[in-house]
């Protein structure tokens, strides 16, 4: 990512893996950048945490508003974000947590995922030790405020922040979300 961006690295607030890929680093669920549709919407059932549903979509809108909800409600909407990333499962649905996460089950893994306080608020969390969903979940809920919140990855999730001198190395990742600093000027 540092090489990719050339002189906008210098740029970046912050970049974490944003969704779940398959072995080729391509989302598994939807996908859109810049309003351009990548990938499609995954109603599908099947294994793993992706399909643990409610799964769900974070977005943003043309106008900034961000919104975290299940893949459901999110597919009864009609317009094209500028930008989505479909994972699962959901953290917190409409204030509660997932309803098939333990207080501390025996899955404990370096996770993140995204909640949403409000359509200006949006908070990407990345956890320093191993913890479990319904402890990660209870953070955005209990810690953050967040009524909607969605788990991105667990087993690969990495950081890079600049003003906290973190840059994860770990496997190369597929869909990522990266903050910038405004350019000067604009």
């Amino acid at each position: 990512l540092e090489a990719f961006l050339g002189a906008d690295a210098a740029r970046v607030r912050f970049a974490m893996n944003a969704g779940m890929f398959d072995a080729r680093g391509e989302p598994i669920g939807l996908y859109v950048e810049n309003g351009s549709q990548q990938h499609r919407l995954n109603l599908a059932n099947g294994p793993g945490n992706f399909h643990l549903k409610p799964n769900g979509v974070f977005w943003q809108e043309a106008d900034g508003a961000v919104h975290v909800a299940t893949t459901e409600a999110f597919a009864a909407r009609e317009a094209t974000p500028k930008y989505a990333t479909q994972s699962g499962p959901m953290l917190v649905i409409d204030g509660a947590l997932h309803p098939r996460f333990a207080p501390d089950g025996d899955s404990h893994y370096i996770r993140n995922g995204v909640g949403v306080r409000d359509a200006h608020t949006a908070y990407f969390v990345i956890s320093r030790d191993e913890v479990s969903f319904g402890r990660f979940a209870r953070f955005f809920r209990d810690g953050l405020n967040c009524r909607n919140a969605l788990f991105l990855d667990g087993h690969v999730s990495s950081l890079w922040a600049p003003q906290l001198n973190r840059q994860d190395r770990g496997p190369a990742l597929g869909p990522m979300v990266v903050v910038l600093n405004r350019a000067q000027g604009s």
